[in-house]
């Protein structure tokens, strides 16, 4: 019995240790940010005129999907686990790619805000609980993700929410590509209506959602010093190249 309650012991000071180090670095916590249940309009209901819209454009992701180019777009976009990926998707518009070895200031700014941000998404999606397109129509995604995202709240998107902070955060860097900067980020939220994930108001609603979290980090020191190490590194990159 004492063999068993110190390895039970050992398991969960293990579990604790795993749990810390796989906790992601943040500038602000939860509460910190803004409240998106507050600071947003809850999603349309079944019988509004703005629902009807959503409608029309996920019946307008599918006649996408016929676009394999655009179908490609979508399947790359909708890579989840890691930011990388995400990074790799904004690397033209943003002149440079961003890797952890290349541009470490940079990587370590857009990866903080991003999981800063990302935290705004959790409370609305678990308070309105919204249905996805593919479950209310019963229908196959273009990205086969099914398994994994039934059940979960449609409202917002976390997709659109990251690719929008992403880009919000790269044009700070380098507000002269902030164009293209900011069409990627709007392709990068088409991709999750056009993969049935989510309706048009889920993707709107991130955009606006990941400007607020982003006005909030404006006040953050940490974040204020780190912007400044990463201007200087990709002015530095960029010369070398």
């Amino acid at each position: 019995m004492e063999a068993r309650r110190i390895f039970t012991t050992l398991l969960v000071a293990v579990a604790a240790v795993v749990g810390i180090s796989a906790q992601k670095a943040v500038y602000l916590t939860t509460e910190q940010l803004p409240n998106l249940i507050k600071s947003l309009p809850a999603p349309p209901a079944f019988d509004s005129p703005e629902f009807a819209y959503d409608i029309i454009r996920y019946q307008w992701g599918k006649q996408q999907r016929k676009d394999p180019e655009r179908a490609a777009i979508a399947k790359g976009d909708a890579i989840w686990d890691s930011l990388d990926s995400l990074f790799h998707q904004f690397a033209v518009p943003f002149g440079l790619e961003v890797t952890p070895k290349g541009t470490p200031e940079i990587y370590k700014l857009l990866t903080t805000a991003i999981y800063t941000i990302d935290q705004m998404r959790v409370a609305p999606k678990a308070y309105y609980k919204r249905q996805r397109p593919f479950e209310r129509y019963d229908e196959p995604m273009l990205t086969g993700e099914e398994d994994a995202l039934r059940g979960e709240g449609s409202y917002p998107s976390g997709h659109a929410l990251r690719g929008q902070a992403c880009a919000l955060v790269m044009a700070q860097i380098a507000p002269e590509r902030a164009d293209t900067i900011f069409y990627r980020a709007y392709i990068y939220a088409q991709s999750r209506v056009i993969a049935g994930a989510h309706w048009q108001s889920d993707v709107d609603a991130s955009r606006n959602g990941a400007s607020i979290g982003f006005c909030a980090l404006q006040g953050c020191p940490a974040f204020i010093e780190q912007m400044k190490k990463a201007k200087e590194e990709y002015k530095r990159v960029n010369i070398k190249h």
